[in-house]
């Protein structure tokens, strides 16, 4: 037991370093204004704040010196940042109506821009009590409710690395990285503002409201320069905009690619930068320096950076190739008429030594000492007009003040819980950061922000953005002016900011490869450029295309037609063979004529029936012929007109059984001049089979063929009525469908297999003896019949439209009227003209010859 204690005396004799012994023992020498320090008040709450509020030049860290002495350099502190926080801490817990009986502390440090100096802060901020050991609680015990980041992105991932453990809500006014959107591996990290990158989106749609498709792209040669590029530049390509000129760059980078890419891409006008803290001059020397060295005459440029606020341009010999020097803004919101932050309050920074008691503080069981600056009376303020902008102290209190509420509202919730508890006195214990997390996920930040924020469709905080714009002038100073406005991702442009350009000779100049291709074209890009080079090619027949630039036409529906510059479908025009058209007319009116020609020869045949010319050419089949003939000349009113059912169902069907009926009346006769002529020989024993009963079973056969096809025809595959859409550019055309087109060509087939049979049998009797024998007759007219069907085809295949029609309609009358005019008409010759020769005697006579 003695020899345990005098060990631990032993070590209570030396510094506790946290770390191995070695045999180099460290120096721990301390001063003052060397050391890391912190502002501190106390409070029934506290709020840790990590800032970056000075800026040292860091020296390599000896191996004989402890961590922090890193902070041994020129140190600068932004007093005015630090005073922000202290002044909107005090207003809200002057503010009765935020905080009922609660106070807010804070513990402001500073992290150096720095991961050393943040772990620093943060292991400060996790020891509850005066040892900077976190889990070690004595002497000073602060009641932690949350961490509020003013750190930068990389430090900020760092910070929740840690935090994270402790179950502490790390709030960021800060734009945060992307990565610390996974609530998995991040889930006490909150947004006051929008993420990293919110503007990119909105540069992509600047870039495609101004037609600017050929863009240079420009960032530091640092992590945030890379991220930009890998951010921005997918949607760039995904829009259809051209990055032909990309490059990472510091002060020492060679200009030697840079030049080479601007030489070759001078119609660049448009140039996006990524800008952070660098100098803007700085930024556009290696430019102006290569501009100056083009032959030819310059374009000015748009620079359009990423800043996320305003910052002043003066003139200056470095902007003559600027045209302008565009930014981002986001827009605030109008002040409400209960606003309770004093619009003329003015911070005197003299009187902070007066307001904070400051001195060094080193725990036995610290590895650093602090200089720690607790505040001993409020901050002193008077009403007057301030050098720094008051917008800032009030975006400050805005943060603070959103936190009140978020607290305010998490004890009425625990104080509604416990009254429902009966006979429970009423006392809230104090809130754990653990215990605080849900309801500062509930909050709505974005509704007490002094900006106008709302969540986009993916729940994450988004901004309305203002677009200002610096214009450069050769004999004057920039003149700074509102261009535009997002808002709700929705693109504005002031139109009287674009007039003044015009007026002043500075309207916007073009960066792009070709010149847009217009409506009725399309893009066909170049082999080996980039996608924003390209030629303009007319539209196929048939397609259109309605808008700049697009990369192939679209077809017009089947009841529209593209114009002839191809850039919009019309309505085409409904068309059919109409009782209007002049084809029409002239087919109606040899229709009617041969119909009552052959009304006529059926009327001089039966008025002269008792004649021999009439009773010697079986008169029966002679009236059968030209009942089908005057049929034949009324079936084209079936094809003429609008196609409706009925008349789809009957045109073909009725004119194919009329002509078949016409045609085996005609073979009748043929068979029955063969057999009279055979039955006049002695012996023969055909005589037997001459009457009516032949002909009138040749007729029922034959047709009966083809009304059996018909009726197949019909029940199987009927004709409708249908619509051609594609025959005729411009016209949809009514017609009638087959059906089956192999049944219109067997029905075809059939009838003029008919006529060949007529044919040949005509032929092989045209010399037979008698005085009125009709197979010379029947084989002209069968060979005018087959002459005209057989052309028929052909045509009917290569004629498209109303004009199909036409054809069939004339076939029709043409072979009809070939028959009439071949059989009948020498017969009305000598009937009418040549009585002498319709008689028995010459009947006679011309049978002896």
């Amino acid at each position: 037991m003695d020899l345990f204690l005098l060990l631990l005396m032993l070590l209570m004799s030396q510094p506790v370093s946290g770390k191995l012994r070695m045999k180099c023992p460290l120096s721990l020498q301390h001063q003052d204004e060397k050391k890391p320090w912190s502002y501190y008040s106390p409070g029934h709450h506290l709020i840790s704040i990590v800032i970056s509020a000075a800026i040292t030049s860091h020296k390599t860290l000896p191996f004989n010196m402890v961590p922090s002495t890193q902070f041994a350099s020129k140190l600068s502190i932004d007093l005015h940042r630090i005073l922000r926080y202290v002044l909107a801490i005090q207003v809200v817990n002057k503010n009765p109506q935020l905080l009922h009986n609660l106070t807010l502390g804070y513990n402001i440090q500073d992290n150096y821009f720095n991961t050393i100096g943040t772990s620093d802060a943060l292991l400060d901020m996790l020891s509850t009590g005066d040892a900077n050991v976190p889990n070690y609680s004595c002497g000073r015990k602060d009641n932690l409710l949350a961490l509020l980041d003013g750190a930068k992105r990389e430090i900020s991932i760092q910070m929740s690395t840690l935090v994270n453990t402790y179950k502490v809500p790390q709030i960021s006014k800060e734009h945060a990285s992307e990565a610390l959107s996974d609530k998995i591996q991040y889930p006490f990290f909150y947004w006051m503002l929008p993420k990293e990158g919110i503007q990119y989106p909105r540069i992509v749609q600047l870039l495609l409201h101004f037609r600017w498709t050929l863009i240079g792209l420009f960032a530091p040669d640092r992590e945030k320069g890379e991220n930009f590029m890998r951010t921005l530049t997918p949607l760039l390509v995904r829009n259809g905009i051209c990055v032909v000129i990309s490059q990472r760059f510091s002060a020492t980078t060679p200009t030697a690619a840079l030049r080479d890419a601007i030489s070759k891409w001078r119609q660049v006008n448009v140039f996006v930068h990524y800008m952070d803290f660098d100098n803007l001059l700085d930024r556009i020397l290696p430019f102006h320096l290569i501009l100056g060295n083009l032959p030819g005459p310059i374009e000015g440029k748009v620079w359009i950076t990423t800043t996320l606020g305003n910052y002043l341009i003066k003139k200056h010999n470095l902007h003559k190739y600027v045209h302008s020097i565009w930014s981002f803004i986001y827009q605030r919101k109008e002040r409400p008429k209960d606003y309770d932050f004093q619009p003329n309050l003015f911070v005197l920074s003299q009187f902070a030594e007066q307001t904070f008691h400051c001195s060094f503080s080193k725990h036995l069981f610290s590895v650093k000492g602090r200089k720690r600056c607790t505040q001993k009376a409020p901050l002193e303020t008077q009403k007057k007009k301030s050098s720094i902008k008051l917008t800032a102290y009030e975006y400050y209190y805005s943060y603070i003040k959103t936190l009140a509420h978020t607290l305010n509202a998490a004890y009425s919730s625990r104080s509604r819980r416990r009254r429902k508890k009966a006979k429970e006195k009423f006392k809230a214990p104090m809130l754990q950061p653990w215990q605080f997390h849900p309801f500062v996920r509930n909050n709505e930040f974005y509704n007490i922000s002094l900006w106008k924020l709302y969540l986009d469709q993916n729940g994450d905080v988004a901004a309305d953005m203002g677009i200002t714009t610096w214009l450069v002038f050769p004999k004057r100073n920039p003149s700074q002016e509102t261009l535009g406005s997002f808002e709700r991702e929705r693109l504005f442009i002031n139109q009287d900011t674009l007039s003044m350009l015009k007026l002043l000779n500075k309207s916007l100049p073009q960066s792009k490869c070709v010149e847009n291709c217009r409506p009725g074209f399309f893009k066909q890009i170049w082999e080996g450029e980039p996608v924003c080079c390209y030629d303009c090619i007319p539209c196929p027949e048939g397609t259109i295309s309605t808008q700049e630039d697009t990369e192939k036409c679209i077809k017009c529906p089947g009841d529209q037609f593209p114009t002839k510059n191809r850039v919009q479908c019309i309505p085409k025009r409904i068309t059919f063979l109409s009782y209007e058209e002049h084809v029409s007319i002239i087919l109606i009116s040899f229709a009617l004529l041969l119909f009552l020609t052959t009304g006529f020869v059926l009327i001089i045949f039966l008025e002269y029936q008792g004649t021999p010319i009439v009773k010697t050419n079986n008169r029966d089949l002679s009236y059968i012929l030209l009942v089908s003939l005057l049929l034949c000349f009324l079936s084209p009113f079936l094809f003429i007109g609008q196609p409706r059912k009925a008349t789809c169902l009957l045109q073909e069907p009725l004119f194919s059984i009329v002509f078949s009926i016409a045609v085996s009346s005609m073979l009748a006769k043929t068979i029955t001049v063969v057999l009279a002529f055979l039955a006049s020989k002695p012996g023969n024993k055909v005589r037997r089979w001459l009457g009516k009963s032949l002909a009138n079973s040749i007729i029922l056969s034959c047709s009966g063929v083809q009304v059996l096809i018909c009726a197949m025809w019909l029940g199987v595959f009927p004709p409708f009525p249908d619509s051609d859409l594609h025959s005729q550019p411009g016209e949809i055309i009514l017609q009638c469908n087959e059906g089956s087109a192999t049944m219109f060509y067997v029905v075809l087939g059939y009838m003029c297999f008919l006529a060949s049979i007529c044919f040949i049998v005509a032929f092989l009797a045209r010399n037979l003896p008698g005085a009125f024998n009709e197979a010379k007759l029947i084989t002209f007219s069968m060979l005018v019949f087959c002459s005209v069907w057989v052309s028929f085809l052909p045509t009917y295949l290569s004629t498209k439209g109303k004009y199909m029609v036409a054809v069939q309609v004339f076939s029709i009358l043409a072979s009809s009227a070939g028959m009439l005019s071949c059989i009948y008409f020498p017969k009305c010759y000598i009937i009418i003209l040549r009585p002498d020769l319709n008689n028995k005697e010459h009947l006679i006579v011309k049978i002896r010859k």
